[in-house]
């Protein structure tokens, strides 16, 4: 049996993603394949459309880790973010849990007292974000809290301690507390921004997730949300800032509000996932509708993403000629 790999980032190399390996522990003789016509399942994401040229024996599995509600036309099995229930075909995976060590540093970190972890707590708060395309409440949230104690932005938006950090974890470790915001608020999109703030002891200042609060303890961070406008959220940490035994409450709360959103939980249910997909017989594992008008929908598709790839390819030739013939000119 044979599996393909498309429509990842640039550098995705599969041997570094734990999906994979997990994938490969369930079946003993699967190898990989870089022909998509030779597959026998593939994997794919959202950066791309080459996943519409996989041949119609193919099992098709959606993996993303952004926010993005998987289309289950294309695909048989899909893991994502939303709060869904589609029988065998979907399980709800964020991407944090493939963040192991964090995960583990977040589930584990009441293994030190509460003091030990103040003691290390030298700096007010920490925000750590490289696109300055980013949602416009890391500006406002950034700038209100910076007008009470200085926000320390160790990446390369809004620097001011000199330039970007080269260890993020270790950064936060000095902070009290922490900016996190996702760069969508939608339901089910938690990332691993607030996991890496929890794991670093701090308290998260968060936004993003709407209902957030279906996993994490709403009582061990700052809910953007849960406030109605950004000063009500300013004046909440300068009150836990300013009192030490609400400070201390927060830290000690738990994380996640069930053991089973714990990683370990979570990865014995992904191995279950990915186990009643390859222990069927290929045909019939597969899920999504491949006759009349399911085969109608994957053919628009296929030609849509075949007439893309021309308008592309002459966009290239026409910078190309341009570029030669400037150099004559």
């Amino acid at each position: 049996m044979k599996i393909a790999y498309t429509d990842f980032w640039p550098d995705f190399n599969p041997e570094t993603l734990l999906l994979t390996r997990l994938i490969k522990n369930c079946v003993n003789d699967l190898q990989d394949t870089k022909k998509l016509e030779d597959a026998d399942y593939l994997l794919f994401s959202c950066m791309g459309n080459q996943h519409w040229n996989a041949p119609e024996k193919c099992v098709k599995i959606y993996y993303t880790g952004e926010c993005l509600t998987p289309d289950f036309n294309a695909c048989d099995y899909a893991l994502g973010f939303d709060w869904l229930d589609f029988g065998d075909r979907y399980l709800r995976f964020p991407l944090y849990y493939f963040y192991t060590d964090i995960c583990e540093q977040m589930e584990s970190k009441h293994l030190k007292s509460v003091h030990e972890i103040v003691e290390d707590k030298t700096d007010f708060c920490s925000i750590t974000v490289s696109n300055s395309n980013r949602n416009p409440i890391f500006k406002e949230l950034f700038e209100k809290l910076s007008n009470y104690k200085q926000v320390d932005s160790g990446g390369r938006w809004m620097n001011n301690i000199g330039g970007p950090v080269q260890d993020k974890f270790a950064f936060d470790q000095s902070h009290k507390f922490s900016i996190v915001c996702e760069n969508s608020s939608y339901p089910g999109y938690t990332t691993e921004k607030i996991v890496q703030a929890f794991a670093a002891n701090c308290i998260p200042i968060y936004w993003g997730d709407p209902v957030i609060g279906k996993v994490f303890n709403k009582k061990a961070f700052v809910n953007v949300l849960d406030y109605k406008s950004m000063d009500e959220v300013v004046e909440k940490v300068k009150e836990i800032d300013s009192n030490d035994n609400l400070y201390y409450e927060m830290l000690c709360e738990p994380v996640l509000l069930d053991p089973q959103y714990a990683k370990e939980n979570q990865l014995i249910i992904l191995k279950q996932f990915l186990q009643n997909i390859f222990s069927q017989p290929q045909m019939q594992a597969r899920r999504h509708n491949r006759d009349f008008k399911g085969r109608e929908y994957i053919d628009l598709h296929r030609n849509m993403n075949a007439s893309r790839q021309i308008p592309g390819l002459l966009t290239y030739l026409k910078s190309l000629v341009y570029s030669i013939f400037h150099k004559w000119l």
